[in-house]
């Protein structure tokens, strides 16, 4: 293995993600995210159905989304003063952000929808590795919000399904590794051959 092979092994073997209280601007320029997302579509495609992309919220568009927020929370039942200011200061997460909406094709009989999220999954994973070797923090958040129809509504076409949020800026910090996140011997193992083959059915 070269040593520019090293370096970047190393590199993205230091990816974990941050909170956005651990990341100040600037966030990534637009030809940055727009390169982050020209490397998530290096992730397995099956039958080329390109079921993800990623939809990005300007400054500007913030309070319109705090707005969509504090509606959601509403809906969900919330009504107290201190809880929808929370909902309403969530658009605000993160000095850069992005939206996930994914579109899984049904009746696809060659890619079945579990290998669409997949795919969406991968580039996912694409997207957060490249702004992290661009040098940024990187989150993906998700939560009930995410389901609100309103909020579904202003980010999808039909079919479409908002499935999480990618914040991005500049750590204040190294991160920092979860236990989980370091134990690879778990997530790696050699098949052992059962001694009796059961046919299903």
């Amino acid at each position: 293995m070269s040593t520019i092979d090293t370096r970047t092994i190393a590199a993205l073997a230091g990816r974990y993600s941050q909170g956005p209280k651990y990341m100040v601007a600037p966030a990534p320029s637009r030809a940055q995210w727009q390169q982050a997302a020209e490397l998530a579509l290096r992730a397995p495609d099956h039958g080329g159905l390109r079921p993800f992309r990623f939809v990005l919220v300007s400054d500007e568009q913030r309070e319109h989304l705090a707005g969509l927020f504090v509606n959601a929370a509403r809906r969900w039942g919330q009504s107290e003063a201190e809880e929808l200011q929370r909902a309403h200061d969530r658009a605000w997460n993160g000095p850069g952000l992005a939206a996930l909406i994914v579109r899984l094709r049904e009746g696809e009989p060659e890619v079945p929808a579990h290998e669409q999220l997949i795919c969406a999954g991968a580039g996912l994973m694409n997207f957060l590795n490249a702004l992290h070797l661009m040098g940024y923090a990187a989150k993906t958040l998700s939560g009930a919000a995410l389901r609100d129809p309103a909020l579904q509504a202003a980010f999808c076409q039909p079919g479409e399904q908002l499935l999480a949020w990618v914040l991005a800026g500049t750590p204040t910090k190294p991160a920092v590794a979860r236990a989980a996140a370091t134990d690879g011997s778990r997530v790696l193992s050699d098949w052992a051959p059962p001694t009796t083959t059961r046919v299903p059915g």
